[in-house]
This record gives C-alpha cells, structure tokens and sequence, in this order.
C-alpha cells in the first residue's frame, strides 16, 4: 500500500499542485491549506467547505501528519516537556515554558546531534536523523495550549543549521499568511555555529538569532564543543559583525556557566573582548546536570559576579531563570531514557 503523503509540511503552491491533480479546482488548494494551517484541523473529514466526494478523495492520498505527544511531564512551575515519536519509530522531546503573558515552545529539529558538545545529553545520543518540516511542525501543533505559544526556539534536540533546509521550511510556514500568520520576531534559531548555513539563515531569514558560545577561549571551548575546530567563535563573530542587529532582529549569546570552568571573572573579561561594540546580549544560563559528565552547576553567587561585570562594561546580560528541572527539562533526557 502506498505511503500518504502528509499536509502538513506542504506549502501552498504545494497543496495546490496535489488537489489540483486529484481533479479538484485551484482555489481547493487555498481552502485545504486554511483548514490544515489556519484552522488546524485534525482530520480531514473536518474540512467542511469541501464536498465529500473531495474530500475522501483528499483523504486516499493524503493525511493531515499530525501526531499527539505519547508522553507529557508537567513540572511544578508550569513548564512541560513532551515526547514524539517520528514517522521512523524514533523519539524527539519538545518543551513549552509558560511566563505572564508568553508562551514560549522549544522544538528538536533532529534526532540526536552530531556535534558531541560535551554538556549535551542529545550529543551523547549521535546523530540519527534530520526532522521533516512535518515532524517540526507537528510539535508546533499537537503540544497541549498550542494556540497560546507566542514564540519558538529551534533550541530543542538537534542542530538545527545541520537540517537548514526543512528548519527553514518549517519557520516559513509558521510565518506564511495562510499559516499561522507570525512575524519572525517570534522566532529564534540557536546554533553553535555551523558557518556556510549560517551566512544562509542571515541572508535568507530575518528571525532573532541565538548562539550557543560557553568559552571565550578558543583552545577551552575546542574541548567541550568539538565545532570549535571547523568554525571557531571568533570567526564567526567576525561574521555577525556584518549584519546590522539593531533593528529587524536580535542576536543573543548563550552561555551555560559551569563551577571551576567557565565562571570565574577571568573569563568574563575575555568574553568582553570577544564581544567588544557588537549590539547583543548575553544569556547566562544554570547548567542541568546529566549522567555521564564531570561538569557541575556555577554557583549563584558567581553567575551574579559575572552577571554584574558584564552589566558594567555596557552588555545586556541576565541570568536565565532554571525551568523545569523536576522534570529534567534539559533536552536529550527523556528521549535518551524512552531509547
């Protein structure tokens, strides 16, 4: 029997090439796209405006590519880590973080991680597979209080410049008018900084951009993020110094702080250097312990000191709040367990 074909995932010069070649009129293709994106449908039997005859026929090639969450942990502050299983039996987590008035849901673009950042439970994992724009989307759709989410990271499972082409896709379609509609100010994409396919996202996109830097220090950040090597820091922020980052999108720095590594004021000054007149700001995050490493959290007290340092050479610097951690919301743990 031959595999359908999923709805989700297709754009709308997509759709309409599939109906019309059913028999179905061109301005279908407008209606199938209306009731799967705008209207987010969970059957195709759900779209009403479209004659029953058409829509089995829809329904004998196609279906929607919506699957629900076989797994949810809600943690004690609100925020939720769910499990999906891929069209390929494997298994991705997916997490929403509530705040006032945000809904913020953090995707996997792939299953498992090719770069073996060593603070990583995904890159213990070794890469498995890249996410179809379906599978991306579907976390986007099928997560509890989906019509709530007022923003996405690509900050889930994966790297998501390693799966450029259906990561763009999918961010595409969210911002399509016949899709949800959103800015891409509502989107960030968190890389490590994978060099040729970021020059594309800066030149093709105009979401914020996060990068994932954890050591200012060439040699030191070469031992836990084995990318250091084919495209070290510096070069790539020689790179972002290209772009003007002070209107249409934000650049923001990542740096997960670990005791006796990376948190001592030494490395605060040599992140200034780094950083020196680049129009951006620094996210100092708590680390999430994970089996199988020596790393251990930074203290409070010196992720404040270098929080303030920062804050008095002129940066926007915060301590990221720790989410989650009843439920090890670190991605890679839950799919990592499932396995």
């Amino acid at each position: 029997m031959e595999q359908k074909q999923y709805l989700l995932g297709m754009t709308l010069p997509e759709i309409t090439e599939q109906v019309t070649a059913l028999g179905l009129p061109r301005f279908a293709g407008k209606q199938v796209a209306d009731w799967v994106y705008g209207k987010r449908v969970k059957s195709i039997h759900e779209m009403t405006n479209i004659s029953l005859k058409n829509r089995e026929l829809i329904a004998e090639k196609f279906s929607l590519g919506r699957s629900e969450p076989l797994d949810i942990q809600t943690s004690v502050d609100g925020t939720r880590k769910m499990l999906f299983k891929t069209s390929s039996g494997k298994f991705v987590e997916t997490v929403t973080i509530p705040e006032e008035d945000r809904l913020t849901i953090c995707v996997s673009s792939q299953v498992g991680c090719r770069m073996n950042c060593d603070f990583c439970m995904t890159g213990k994992q070794g890469f498995q597979d890249n996410l179809t724009a379906t599978e991306i989307l579907n976390q986007v759709y099928s997560v509890p209080d989906s019509e709530a989410i007022t923003n996405l990271v690509f900050m889930g499972m994966g790297e998501p410049l390693d799966n450029y082409k259906n990561v763009k896709k999918a961010s595409e379609l969210l911002q399509a008018e016949y899709g949800l509609g959103w800015s891409p100010k509502r989107i960030t994409l968190s890389t490590i900084g994978l060099k040729s396919n970021l020059k594309r996202f800066l030149d093709e996109s105009k979401c914020h951009l996060a990068m994932s830097l954890h050591n200012p220090i060439s040699e030191e950040r070469l031992e836990m993020m084995p990318i250091e090597q084919a495209a070290p820091a510096a070069s790539v922020i020689e790179m972002l110094r290209e772009y003007d980052w002070s209107k249409q999108r934000r650049l923001s720095f990542e740096y997960i702080m670990f005791d006796g590594v990376n948190d001592s004021l030494h490395y605060a000054r040599e992140l200034t250097k780094l950083l020196e007149g680049l129009d951006c700001r620094i996210n100092l995050i708590r680390f999430h312990v994970i089996p199988m490493s020596k790393l251990r959290p930074s203290t409070e007290g010196n992720m404040i000191k270098f929080r303030d340092f920062l804050t008095a050479k002129g940066f926007i610097c915060t301590i990221r709040a720790s989410r989650g951690e009843d439920i090890f919301a670190a991605c890679g743990m839950l799919s990592t367990a499932k396995m």
